[in-house]
């Protein structure tokens, strides 16, 4: 404001400043202060004329520079004057507020129909609920979930983010309209709740405490179907699995998907979210941190987020089910442990792959290392150790693997350190069969397993399998099974933490809420 004010030429006259001067002795003398005063004035005087105050510039400029300041700063610099106040009653102003704050890309003519200003939808849509856009996990027990919330058009839309069908894990994300909050039909924001195949109908949104909101249906008879509980199974199953229930042959498999259906089903689209956050990259970090898709056994196919702690490289379940819930951490992988892999014909036998991780297990059951200290490379043929140990973990990792000689007959003939070959133990299950023949390198890891209700957790050891920059592969030894994982793409705004801080905080929070 008092900036504003100086630049009106409404800010401090001479004599303000001279006694301002009188109050600070160790300064100059007033006379000094005069001369260095005329002395500026002189100099402004015999330049070309430019304007002393932002009410002397062309009102085009003061739009651009208007509409460049915080949307959230611009009611208070409508008080200044009465011409900064109908500068800023400019739909440009407010049209890139909405742009540049909320990433909106509205259609103008939509904005005709619905009678609605640029200023309206930042005041009375945008900004009242600019604490829920981002990404959020429900509290639905053990099942989780992924909501992204987004402005689309002239709406704010919550997306439930869904895995393709079981087994197709490169398939890309489902996603179904949970909420959507709109200007439509008033001059205030109107929540509908999306839940169900009637059509919108009338919801409630409540911000509570930081980090958390909740949705609320108020005609929950909208998710009824005619045919009964039957029809809405049958309907849900196809949309989740993408088949009927003659199709699952195995009982186990049927029971499980019951189960979430009965007890997702109970909450009507009423739940609550907490706030989640991707995590920053750092340039020691062994690929792009982030989301993916995985196959998990009769379970189907569930969200993972990867992120890296120092030497650690580690997958938390945004999704879940009874037997290790969403929050947990499933995948723990130690990047100063590389594994290299034998030749093909060894790589068939699960016992030659049991006894490089068993062996490996044993190592870091007897030596424990801090998760915060950075990956080493592995000792070169004379035992020493390699320089630029952590500096970059991908090099350090390829160098180390092909520095390690390969057990079996064949280790004399070694296979570029960024393409090795890859396949399957016999006897190892995968959902897919279709999985990459080549990875770039390997480690050791533990997975997270327990039985029904969570129930006697253990970490298991196991290979982490690096694919490429979008795909990675963990073979679970005790359960001789192969989970395959592929990167979520879709683009998603508001939703990286804002130092890893704050990321690693909420990965503790997230764990405590199904434990």
């Amino acid at each position: 404001m008092a900036v504003c004010a100086r630049l009106c030429g409404v800010g401090q006259s001479r004599r303000c400043r001279r006694r301002q001067r009188h109050n600070q002795p160790d300064q100059g003398s007033d006379s000094d202060m005069d001369e260095e005063e005329e002395e500026r004035i002189a100099v402004v005087n015999t330049g070309p004329p430019n304007p002393q105050s932002l009410l002397h510039l062309p009102p085009e400029l003061l739009v651009e520079i208007f509409s460049s300041l915080p949307g959230t700063e611009l009611p208070t610099l409508a008080l200044v004057c009465k011409k900064f106040r109908q500068i800023l009653n400019t739909e440009t102003v407010w049209r890139r507020r909405c742009t540049e704050e909320f990433g909106m890309r509205e259609d103008l003519r939509k904005m005709e129909v619905v009678g609605v200003s640029s200023r309206e939808l930042y005041a009375k849509l945008l900004h009242p609920y600019r604490h829920i856009l981002g990404l959020w996990q429900p509290d639905i027990g053990p099942y989780g979930g992924l909501l992204n919330v987004e402005v689309d058009g002239l709406f704010i839309i919550g997306w439930m983010y869904l895995p393709p069908h079981d087994p197709r894990v490169e398939d890309p994300m489902r996603r179904r309209p949970l909420f959507r909050i709109h200007m439509w039909e008033s001059n205030r924001a109107v929540v509908e709740c999306m839940y169900g195949h009637k059509g919108p109908h009338k919801g409630d949104i409540q911000i509570g405490k930081k980090d958390e909101f909740s949705t609320k249906c108020n005609q929950t008879d909208h998710h009824r179907m005619p045919g009964g509980r039957q029809e809405e199974f049958r309907t849900w199953l196809e949309e989740e699995w993408g088949r009927t229930l003659e199709d699952i042959f195995h009982e186990h498999m049927q029971e499980l998907i019951l189960m979430k259906f009965i007890y997702t089903s109970q909450y009507d689209n009423c739940l609550t979210y907490r706030r989640i956050y991707l995590p920053p990259r750092l340039p020691s970090d062994l690929l792009q941190p982030g989301l993916f898709k995985g196959t998990y056994g009769s379970h189907g196919l569930e969200i993972v987020m990867l992120s890296f702690h120092g030497s650690r490289f580690r997958a938390t379940k945004l999704t879940g089910d009874p037997n290790v819930p969403a929050g947990q951490l499933t995948l723990d992988v130690d990047l100063n442990r590389p594994v290299r892999l034998p030749d093909l014909e060894h790589q068939r036998s699960v016992e030659e792959l049991s006894r490089l991780v068993l062996g490996m297990h044993e190592e870091a059951q007897q030596e424990p290392q801090s998760p915060d200290v950075a990956p080493q490379r592995a000792p070169n043929g004379d035992g020493a150790v390699a320089g630029d140990a952590g500096a970059e973990s991908l090099e350090a990792a390829m160098d180390a693997q092909s520095e390690s000689p390969r057990p079996g007959p064949s280790s004399s003939s070694s296979a570029p350190s960024d393409a090795q070959p890859f396949i399957l133990p016999l006897g190892v299950m995968a959902r897919n069969e279709v999985y990459p023949r080549t990875c770039k390198m390997c480690f050791y890891g533990t997975g997270l397993i327990a039985g029904h209700g969570f129930t006697s957790p253990e970490r298991t050891p196991g290979l982490f399998v690096l694919f490429d920059e979008d795909r990675f592969g963990f073979i679970w030894l005790e359960l001789k099974s192969f989970s395959l994982y592929s990167r979520l793409t879709d683009r998603l705004a508001h939703a990286y933490a804002p130092n890893m801080e704050r990321f690693e905080a909420m990965l503790r929070n997230m764990q405590s809420w199904t434990s």
